[in-house]
C-alpha cells in the first residue's frame, strides 16, 4: 500500500469520526430531553394524602371568591389559594364530602327505610362532579334556554320523572344523542342536559349555573332524576357551601 493511499484511509476515518462525533452528541441530548420531559409530565400523585377535613382554601374563578375543600380538588396543582382558570372538584353523593384520598372505598350511606323524609339514591355511582370556570364568552345557561336550545330540540316533549318533560334534541345539531329535560311548569328552576344510556354505559346529565361571571357545571349519572328535587335542593346546598353569601 503506498503512502498515499495510507494517506487517504486516514482521511475517511477522521471523517467519520467527525460525522459521527455529532450525531452521536445529538442522540444522547435528544435521549436527555426525553428523559426530562417524560419526568415531568408523567402523572403523580400528591406525596402526603389530603385528609377529607382538610381547611377550605380560598380560590377566585373569574373574580368570584369560592372556599373549596381541599380533599374535594381532584388535581394537585389546583390545591392553592388564589386566582384560577378553573377548579374540578369531585363530592361523595348525598353526604356532599370529600371522597378519602388514601384509596379506599367509600363508606356508602343505609338505604332509607319506609316513612323516611328523603328516598335513597341508587348506589351505582355516588360520585359528583363539579367545574368551575370562566363563562367566557359562553352565553348563560338562562340565556341558552331562551334562545339557544329552541332551535335545536325536537316539538314533542314526553313526560319524566315527577313532574319533569324531557324532550329530544335534533339529529345533526350540535346536541344530538342528548335530551333537555326540564321542569315543565317552570323550566327555570331546574334544567339539565342528559346523554342516553347506551348498552352498558349509563347516561349522564349536565345542570349548569352561572355565578357572576362563573360558571359551575355538575355532572351526575341520568338516575339521579328519579329523585331529582332532592338532587337539585342538594345542590343549591353544595354551592351555598362553596360561596356563602357575603364573600
Amino acid at each position: 500500500m503506498t503512502a498515499h493511499a495510507v494517506s487517504r484511509s486516514k482521511v475517511r476515518r477522521k471523517s467519520r469520526s467527525f460525522v459521527l462525533l455529532p450525531l452521536a452528541s445529538l442522540v444522547l441530548l435528544l435521549a436527555a430531553v426525553g428523559t426530562f420531559v417524560s419526568y415531568v409530565l408523567w402523572p403523580t400523585w400528591p406525596n402526603a394524602a389530603i385528609p377529607v377535613d382538610a381547611p377550605a382554601v380560598p380560590v377566585t374563578v373569574a373574580g368570584v371568591l369560592f372556599n373549596v375543600p381541599q380533599a374535594a380538588i381532584r388535581e394537585a396543582v389546583q390545591r392553592q389559594p388564589g386566582a384560577h382558570e378553573r377548579i374540578d372538584l369531585v363530592f361523595l353523593w348525598p353526604s356532599l364530602a370529600p371522597p378519602p384520598s388514601d384509596g379506599a372505598p367509600p363508606t356508602k350511606p343505609p338505604a332509607m327505610r319506609d316513612g323516611d323524609a328523603q328516598p335513597a339514591l341508587p348506589s351505582a355511582d355516588d360520585r359528583l362532579f363539579v367545574t368551575i370556570a370562566d363563562l367566557g364568552a359562553v352565553l348563560a345557561p338562562a340565556e341558552r334556554l331562551r334562545t339557544v336550545y329552541p332551535r335545536y330540540i325536537e316539538m314533542q316533549a314526553t313526560a319524566g320523572p315527577d313532574g319533569l318533560a324531557v324532550v329530544a334534541f335534533r339529529t345533526g345539531t350540535p346536541y344530538e344523542s342528548e335530551d333537555l329535560i326540564y321542569l315543565a311548569e317552570q323550566p327555570e328552576l331546574f334544567i339539565v342536559r342528559c346523554t342516553r344510556p347506551i348498552r352498558i354505559l349509563p347516561g349522564t346529565c349536565v345542570n349548569e349555573r352561572s355565578l357572576g361571571a362563573a360558571e359551575i357545571t355538575l355532572r351526575f349519572p341520568r338516575e339521579w332524576l328519579n329523585h331529582w328535587r332532592s338532587v337539585a335542593a342538594s345542590f343549591d346546598q353544595l354551592i351555598a357551601q362553596l360561596h356563602p353569601q357575603g364573600n
